[in-house]
């Protein structure tokens, strides 16, 4: 690995599986010190990242309390001095139309997915406004670019995040903290594997893992690429934000998505 983020301290949410744990193992690969952050699996994943040599610790954190994520950023600062990246990659599904969702649907997904993010920016602003610089990604979606029926929910958490992230780029700004949203397609993580097994349970009578892998088969051909993208795909445009080679990047929504938006 190049180093790209040597000496750099880095909080992952959502860093038990998937997206989350692939860019804690990059980021501590190249260089950084991680805070591995999610409800379950978090301390797997520093182990895997200490078991290669990488420093990590992990952190059981509800992203959604502003307790925990306050707790978050003390530890990474109490442990590794500083806090110069916050990958805010915490989500969860979010089923339903505007018409059918339920209210405590729409508030648990918006709670996760938005404001779980907000106040993840909230706990480290002040340690990377202080410093005077810092990088943070914020999760949003290729959903919350575009329309997709089913998901309204999620869709609009992860438009919200783009507005947050617009907002939040123009405050802190002169301070020296980028602020970016990442927008990724669909990439076979355990989160999507669950989604496409839920949204199709109702109609299939076949087993889960044959009906998913034709759900798989027809999403894929919405895309100009013709596949899905890659963990380590998305995660490394997750790096390029991360380090010092965006430095002039910010405010900006960054669809990695194989063509769906513009399709």
């Amino acid at each position: 690995m190049s180093g790209r983020l040597a000496d750099k301290v880095a909080i992952v949410t959502g860093a038990g599986s998937g997206i989350g744990a692939r860019a804690a193992e990059r980021f501590a690969a190249e260089g950084a010190a991680v805070v591995c952050a999610d409800l379950v699996g978090a301390e797997a994943t520093a182990v895997t990242i200490t078991d290669h040599g990488g420093r990590a610790i992990g952190m059981t954190v509800d992203v959604t309390s502003p307790e925990d994520t306050r707790a978050m950023a003390e530890l990474a600062v109490a442990t590794y001095g500083s806090i110069d990246v916050l990958f805010a990659n915490a989500g969860i599904a979010g089923f339903g139309s505007t018409a059918d969702c339920t209210p405590e649907s729409w508030d648990r997904v918006i709670a996760v997915n938005l404001t779980g993010v907000w106040l993840s920016m909230r706990a480290v602003l002040p340690t990377m406004t202080a410093k005077g610089g810092g990088s943070i990604i914020a999760m949003s979606s290729a959903a919350g670019v575009i329309g997709i029926r089913g998901i309204a929910p999620y869709s609009a958490s992860k438009a919200g995040v783009i507005g947050l992230v617009r907002g939040t780029a123009v405050e802190v700004g002169p301070s020296g903290v980028r602020v970016n949203a990442l927008a990724p397609g669909t990439s076979p993580t355990p989160l999507v594997t669950q989604t496409f097994g839920s949204m199709l349970g109702s109609q299939e009578t076949t087993g889960e893992a044959a009906r998913t892998q034709r759900a798989f088969e027809r999403e894929q051909q919405r895309y100009p690429m013709g596949r899905f993208g890659t963990l380590d795909e998305i995660v490394a445009y997750a790096l390029f934000l991360a380090s010092d080679d965006s430095g002039w990047v910010t405010g900006g929504v960054h669809v990695v998505d194989g063509g769906l938006t513009v399709a």
